[in-house]
């Protein structure tokens, strides 16, 4: 790669071509202080389609793994996201998730500028099937250490652990959040959960699935105030505060009603119950309580009727997109 000679903000993204990491890109393409920013993705979980639309010069897009990723090029924002998020795109890799978050996470490091800042896009699974509701960033939770998701659970909990050490040893400049349950436009078709799965499954005529009796809890967080709020955490608004940060819905909705409403926007969709994967969290609701005193007058304001119907616009709009990822 060639070094950018300009003067503003270098940044890179890792995972920066997948549904939250693109729609991230936007975002910072918006910032009149960046010069570069250099979208690395491997296209494992993410697609081309979502960055096709980035003509800004500033950016540049490099396919690799992160984790080999090389470039003479130092950055002073760093933003990982290179993982999937999805049980069961990283139930069946457990190895390449692992590798994805910490060794993503120690490359990383190394190519972060003297006094740049550390982004980590951590997650709610950290609490593994919790036993308090709503989580709080303080819970230390309820994970299964060497069950099936632990290769996601563990990877995230280890990465956090890693940057709150450099920050504690070395002063990084750190900023981690966590989400919870994210959906909306740039959805894989495939991605595996369950809005996606039931929107693909009733514009496809097929019965919607759920898992178990649907009655576990899931917080559904429109990716356009998720976004906001990271913008404003990470780069716009002046806080001093390196996290953990609950970043989410605390609209609490089961599975269930979720495919029952989609059914009933497309007519009646039959649904239809499959065995629950293996340890499939129960409930799944954040504490915001931290998020309101960190960045006043955030909330997630998208009801997630509405959301859903934006995101079933947007498959509906994308067909053939859609249809081109089915068919890989």
């Amino acid at each position: 790669m060639v070094l950018h000679d300009k003067i503003g903000k270098r940044i890179l993204v890792a995972g920066g071509a997948g549904f939250i990491g693109s729609q991230l890109c936007d975002r910072l393409l918006e910032r009149r202080d960046v010069s570069l920013l250099v979208c690395v993705d491997n296209l494992w979980t993410g697609l081309a389609d979502n960055i096709a639309h980035i003509s800004d010069p500033r950016f540049k897009f490099e396919l690799s793994d992160i984790e080999t990723f090389q470039t003479s090029e130092r950055f002073d924002e760093v933003y990982h996201l290179a993982s999937p998020a999805s049980p069961p795109w990283y139930m069946a890799a457990p190895r390449r998730t692992i590798s994805a978050n910490l060794g993503g996470a120690l490359r990383l490091l190394d190519l972060l500028s003297k006094g740049g800042r550390f982004c980590f896009f951590s997650t709610s699974e950290v609490y593994g099937d919790p036993k308090v509701s709503p989580q709080p960033e303080s819970y230390r939770g309820s994970v299964d250490c060497t069950g099936p998701r632990s290769s996601y659970d563990e990877s995230k909990r280890v990465t956090e652990s890693l940057l709150f050490e450099e920050r504690r040893v070395n002063g990084l400049d750190l900023r981690v959040t966590r989400l919870f349950n994210v959906y909306g436009p740039r959805t894989r078709v495939d991605d595996g959960r369950a809005v996606s799965n039931f929107i693909s499954q009733a514009l496809n005529g097929e019965p919607l699935t759920v898992y178990g009796d649907g009655l576990q809890t899931r917080s559904w967080g429109y990716v356009d105030d998720i976004v906001e709020g990271l913008a404003r955490y990470f780069w716009r608004d002046p806080i001093d505060y390196a996290g953990p940060l609950n970043i989410g819905n605390d609209r609490e909705i089961p599975v269930l009603d979720v495919a029952k409403y989609i059914s009933d926007i497309m007519g009646g969709c039959k649904i239809v119950h499959e065995p629950s994967p293996p340890q499939d969290p129960t409930n799944r609701c954040p504490d915001l309580t931290l998020a309101r005193k960190i960045l006043p007058g955030w909330e997630c304001e998208v009801r997630y009727e509405d959301g859903v119907r934006m995101t079933l616009e947007w498959f509906r709009e994308n067909m053939a997109q859609v249809d081109k990822v089915r068919n890989a």
